[in-house]
Order: C-alpha cells, then sequence, then structure tokens
C-alpha cells in the first residue's frame, strides 16, 4: 500500500488488519500473534462471519486480512474474491483447518497470498503473517507437498533393490519426537498420558499425532502402529 493511512505510527506494519475467524479461542490466538509482531489493539479488527466481515470492509479498507473458510454463514473464499477484486495489492493469508485439495486450491485461486494450517504453532503462524508483510506468498508445508503432487512427476532413475530397501520417502520419515510419540502411543498411552510424561501440552501431542496420521497415511491410532510396524518403525 502507499498510502500512509495503511501503516503503523512506526511505519512499518500496514494497518488495519481485518482477521475473520468465529472460534472466540483462535481469535484470542491470533491477536496474540499479531500483538507480538508489534500491532497495537486498536489496529485489529475481528469478524466472526461473512456479514460481519463486509460490514467491517465497507467502513474502511483493510491492509491485511486473516481469513478462515469455515465460516458460519458459508465459505471463506467468497470473501477472498471480493478482498481481490477490490484491492489486487492486498495481503491475504488463509489460517484454516482445511487441508483438501478443493479447500487449498480454491483459495489460492480465488486470490489468497498464502495458506496456512492452524495446527501450526504461533511461530510458524508469526512467520507467515511476517512473509506476507514482506511481500511473500507463504505455503504451509504439508499444503506445498499437497501441491507439488497434483504436478506431472518425473519418472524415477532406476536404483538396485537394495539401495532402494534402504530409501525412506522424506515426506514419509517421521521426526525423533513424533517416532517417540509413536511408540507411547504403540504403549496404548492417551494424548494426556503422553503430554505429562514428555512434558508437553495436549495441544502439542494431538498435532504431533495428526503429522504422524498424514506421513503415515492412516486414520487412526491404531491402524498407525500397525503400519509403522508393517515399514520396521516399531520393534
Amino acid at each position: 500500500m502507499s498510502d500512509p493511512s495503511f501503516f503503523s505510527a512506526d511505519s512499518t506494519l500496514p494497518v488495519p488488519v481485518l482477521v475473520v475467524e468465529d472460534e472466540p479461542l483462535l481469535q484470542q490466538r491470533l491477536r496474540g500473534v499479531l500483538l507480538q509482531l508489534g500491532y497495537a489493539p486498536d489496529a485489529l479488527v475481528f469478524a466472526a462471519s461473512l456479514a460481519e466481515a463486509r460490514v467491517c470492509l465497507a467502513a474502511q479498507p483493510m491492509a491485511l486480512a486473516l481469513v478462515d473458510l469455515a465460516l458460519p454463514d458459508g465459505n471463506g473464499m467468497a470473501l477472498i474474491e471480493q478482498m481481490r477484486l477490490e484491492d489486487p495489492g492486498l495481503g491475504i493469508l488463509v489460517v484454516s483447518a482445511w487441508s483438501s485439495e478443493d479447500a487449498i486450491l480454491g483459495a489460492l485461486r480465488a486470490g489468497a497470498t498464502g495458506y496456512v494450517l492452524k495446527e501450526r504453532d504461533d511461530l510458524e503462524v508469526m512467520l507467515s503473517i511476517r512473509s506476507v508483510l514482506r511481500g511473500g506468498a507463504p505455503i504451509d508445508p504439508f499444503i506445498a507437498r499437497r501441491i507439488l503432487q497434483l504436478l506431472p512427476q518425473p519418472a524415477p532413475a532406476p536404483v538396485s533393490s537394495v539401495a532402494a530397501a534402504d530409501i525412506t520417502p522424506l515426506e514419509e520419515a517421521l521426526s525423533a519426537r513424533e517416532s517417540q510419540i509413536l511408540r507411547l502411543v504403540a504403549d496404548g498411552m492417551s494424548n494426556r498420558e503422553i503430554a505429562e510424561q514428555l512434558f508437553l501440552s495436549r495441544h502439542t501431542v494431538e498435532c504431533h499425532i495428526k503429522r504422524i496420521y498424514r506421513k503415515l497415511a492412516v486414520p487412526s491410532r491404531t491402524r498407525a502402529v500397525h503400519e509403522a510396524r508393517a515399514r520396521g518403525l516399531l520393534a
């Protein structure tokens, strides 16, 4: 934005920021992230529905928007399309729990600048916002892999059967923490028990388990343990 009214007093942060999110706890989380970035509370505008967001947009132009897709009165993609038409240079970051192909590509086609999953921690969300503010187009790593999977893949180079047996695809490799949590899942521990044993929050444990599901392409704890044992990831 070239209009000086779109910048805060220190001339570094574009204001105001529109946050379109209907869950109060997530509103508070995003408020905290934006305050850590240096935004003043009065620079933040919150809307819990498409209708509220449109009222806010009619009242004043926005300099940055964080948008959820699943809203009580419709899909956030419609709002993204409207904002992109009204302001081609507006930074629009989708912060959503949706990770389906239709949601990802639909939001990007509608005009979203970037896309980050809600399950990411505050630092990752903050880095995505910073990237948008600097003119970047941040894409959640999981989403980036999904997009790459849609592109034509070159034929793999031939490898010997011995070498192939020793290779674990990058997208399937578990981190040390994920392997540790998976072992505790295999021991029959609940998320709460795992969190207490590892001194982690229950939310952090749940996020790790969701990543384990994605990497192993399974829908449940039982299937995750079975698949991990089949691949030799668990004894």
